[in-house]
């Protein structure tokens, strides 16, 4: 599953830490969602898509 939170948490300057502490999962967590190594619970799918600001389905393409 291919996602676009590197590029939308790059533009509202946040860091992977700060991310992932608004999440509630540790920065390797984010890390690793990012380069498609691990893709996140429903719920962590959502937290993400809230605080980005997106809805989840514009967040993640199934490929």
């Amino acid at each position: 599953m291919k996602n676009k939170i590197k590029a939308l948490r790059k533009k509202m300057g946040l860091t992977q830490e700060r991310l992932a502490k608004e999440c509630s999962v540790v920065r390797q967590t984010i890390n690793c969602i990012e380069n498609d190594k691990y893709d996140p619970t429903l719920e962590l799918a959502f937290k993400l898509a809230k605080i980005l600001n997106v809805k989840v389905d514009e967040l993640f393409t199934y490929e």
